[in-house]
């Protein structure tokens, strides 16, 4: 009984997991490695040590890269905090917006980040547009991570 709530446990993070990498609040592919942990917790799941270390160690970095790689987009392209704070903003309002606000919110909310600490259109766009290519690539790296923890959750579930 408790080996399928601990399974039921790891599919729920795992699909949080890739939503949080969309979501700002949520640490993604943190969340889809305690899924992992979860399964492993379970006699449908061993996975070697190695393997979870080497998933835990990425689970980490892209956490840490996470805060990194937009603030080096944005600065990269002349930004400021604004513009960062700005494309956060419009990141969250544009999650409810679907997929084309995930795109645009970001870059219109660096864009009001930047016109409203320097007003300068030609400046504001280009550090909104260093922005959403920062705040992009944190993204795609945090899919990328929970995908392939994802396919390993999924690949010793089946196995």
């Amino acid at each position: 009984m408790s080996d399928y709530i601990l399974l039921i446990l790891g599919i729920i993070f795992m699909i949080i997991g890739i939503i949080g990498c969309l979501v700002p609040v949520l640490p993604g592919p943190p969340l889809s490695f305690l899924g992992l942990i979860f399964l492993h917790l379970t006699r449908f799941g061993q996975f070697t040590t190695p393997t979870l270390i080497i998933l835990g160690a990425i689970a980490v970095i892209v956490t840490v890269l996470d805060y990194i790689v937009p603030v080096w987009g944005t600065k990269k392209f002349g930004g400021s905090k604004y513009g960062t704070k700005g494309a956060m903003v419009g990141l969250i309002i544009g999650f409810f917006l679907g997929p084309l606000g995930i795109i645009l919110g970001p870059l219109i909310g660096a864009f009001v980040g930047e016109m409203i600490f320097k007003d300068d259109m030609s400046y504001a766009f280009k550090a909104g547009f260093g922005s959403l290519l920062g705040f992009l690539t944190s993204i795609g790296l945090k899919l990328a991570a929970s995908f392939v923890m994802t396919f390993y959750f999924i690949k010793e579930l089946i196995s």
